[in-house]
């Protein structure tokens, strides 16, 4: 745990927990201390030496004085180690997710890296708080007891000192037990809070089909129910031991200190003492068994952040190479697979100012194309170049100033619509971004908008329709007028009107950009400068409209498809058996 919170605070930061840590070590050793002073104190108050006495009693208050000095400083370091805690975990992570590559944000390690980030962020904080130092003092004060017992009577140190390894394997159980708990409970409710996300996000479909309950979600709630049963039980079980083990420490210990002092090895006054020094020493380690657990459950959450900061970021260049070819893209027989290969000595070859077409069935590899190109992945083998430069030796910065993506599925930001186009391009003036607008069609729904510009389109853009949303993705793209543009799909599940916003977008983005689309509606690629069928992560065809047509390729096979769907109609009298008919041709 401690390596983990090194990395959390980062290079330079590490002597924070160094001193704290140090700080609180020293104050539990002299608590020790003070508590063995105790013993010769009741010894000379039973004997009546008043000479030896005071200087006991000197020694005594120094030390007391010096823990509660230590104490004040220990706990202001600890404070100032809690803040700086928090203050670097959100700047750490947030250093450390943008060097990861893009493809590593899928939904389930973005829902885990959310949990872990807030309620993970909180418990972390704690262990400065509260559960470090009395765990370090709840070891280091009985440690320096067994010392001083030893000091004292060697078989009462011995006796101390054989039930540490006792207690310790009491308390490594409990812990264990309370950690495999807390891990089962993570992972029920990162399954649980994802169902209840999407029987939020599915009510249409669940309503559509009459469906008021959700059974997945019932049945995570109840597997949640049961996984946190069963952890209660592992829990009292663990917790129940160490107790046992601390009682039975106590115990024998008090039977060694009346055997010595029925033995005469020790005076009764002492032996009373040396006893009552036995229960500051089994007193903190009561506590362990508490404090470990819930240092193992903060652990839990401080591991899951630091599985984070350990991820691999892309690699980047200190200085990007310069641009040969500014606007060309190439890819140079590129071999890529997330578990099996996607793309097998693929190559492509995207001139400068030209508007490209990657048409294809699904699954061919069309989309990875486009992710490799804005580098959200390196390809395993071959090189991906843009301007003429291999993506890997651009900076990031320097990669997305040269691209432009337009996505299939548009996220909108919980601001205004004018922030949301303007983040292509921030610096754009009001006019550019006008411009932007009518060229996409946003112009039109800003009349609409009860605030027009300055209206909120709330989370996701929920106040906007998918079309709309849509053509706000393409005036961003517009706006920052970008060198490459690529569009993933975007002319999919379009409206006509919106559909034809975009052919207008596409147009004008060719004017000054390279664009690359990838499209299911041949219609949209017919104007394509060039027209690239990927079939089984290969190019199999590369060619104009008419040239693919001429050559009765796999093209033209997917163009008389089409055209032959297009063609397709039911007519009022048509029977049951025709319908079923031309269903199968479809």
């Amino acid at each position: 745990m401690i390596t983990d919170l090194r990395l959390l605070l980062g290079p330079g930061k590490t002597q924070i927990l160094t001193r704290y840590v140090a700080w609180t070590l020293l104050y539990g050793v002299l608590s020790g201390i003070a508590a063995a002073l105790l013993v010769p104190v009741i010894a000379d108050l039973a004997s009546g030496d008043w000479d030896v006495i005071d200087n006991h009693l000197a020694a005594l208050a120094i030390v007391t004085l010096a823990a509660g000095v230590v104490r004040y400083i220990q706990t202001v370091r600890g404070s100032k180690a809690a803040l700086q805690t928090l203050t670097s975990t959100h700047q750490r992570l947030g250093d450390h997710l943008v060097s990861l590559p893009l493809g590593w944000f899928d939904g389930d390690r973005t829902g885990r890296l959310t949990r872990v980030a807030t309620d993970g962020t909180i418990m972390i904080t704690g262990i400065f708080a509260h559960l470090l130092a009395p765990l370090v003092v709840s070891v280091a004060a009985p440690i320096t007891v067994t010392i001083a017992l030893f000091w004292y009577d060697w078989r009462l140190g011995l006796a101390t000192a054989l039930s540490i390894p006792v207690l310790a394997l009491a308390f490594r159980f409990a812990a264990a037990s309370v950690a495999r708990g807390d891990a089962r409970n993570h992972a029920a409710d990162v399954a649980a809070g994802a169902r209840v996300i999407e029987f939020g996000q599915k009510q249409q479909v669940l309503r559509a089909f009459g469906r008021s309950g959700y059974e997945p979600l019932e049945q995570t709630i109840e597997q949640q129910r049961r996984i946190r049963r069963r952890t209660i039980s592992q829990a009292v079980v663990g917790l129940s031991v160490s107790g046992l083990a601390v009682q039975l420490a106590v115990t024998v210990l008090m039977l060694v200190g009346v055997w010595l002092a029925l033995d005469g090895s020790l005076a009764p006054t002492t032996a009373v003492a040396l006893i009552a020094l036995s229960f500051r020493f089994a007193g903190p380690l009561a506590d362990v068994s508490e404090y470990a657990g819930a240092i193992r459950l903060a652990g839990n959450d401080l591991r899951r952040l630091t599985d984070v900061l350990r991820e691999k970021g892309m690699p980047e260049p200190k200085v990007s190479a310069p641009l040969t070819h500014p606007g060309q893209v190439e890819l140079d027989h590129v071999t890529f697979g997330y578990q099996t290969p996607v793309l097998r000595d693929f190559s492509l070859t995207i001139p400068a100012g030209s508007v490209t077409a990657l048409v294809g069935p699904s699954g061919a590899g069309k989309t990875t194309v486009i992710r490799l190109i804005s580098r959200f992945w390196d390809t395993q083998q071959g090189a991906v170049r843009v301007g003429g430069v291999d993506v890997r030796d651009l900076r990031t910065d320097d990669l997305t100033s040269q691209i432009a993506l337009v996505f299939q599925d548009v996220y909108l930001f919980d601001d205004t619509l004018a922030a949301n186009i303007r983040l292509g391009r921030p610096e754009a003036t009001d006019a550019e971004l006008a411009e932007a607008a009518r060229l996409a069609g946003v112009d039109e729904i800003v009349t609409r908008l009860p605030h027009g510009w300055d209206t909120q389109i709330g989370e996701g853009g929920a106040a906007l329709s998918g079309g709309e949303r849509q053509r706000v993705s393409i005036a961003r793209a517009l706006l920052k007028r970008a060198p490459i543009v690529l569009l993933d799909e975007a002319t999919a599940a379009l409206d006509p009107e919106t559909e034809r916003y975009l052919q207008r977008s596409i147009r004008q983005l060719a004017k000054h950009s390279t664009v690359l689309l990838i499209a299911h509606r041949l219609t949209n690629v017919v104007d394509a400068d060039q027209i690239a069928v990927v079939n089984q992560g290969h190019v199999v065809e590369v060619g104009t409209h008419e040239s693919l047509i001429a050559a009765d390729g796999a093209y033209a096979r997917l163009w008389r498809a089409k055209s032959t769907g297009q063609g397709w109609r039911l007519s009022p009298g048509a029977s049951r058996t025709q319908t079923r008919a031309w269903c199968s041709r479809a």
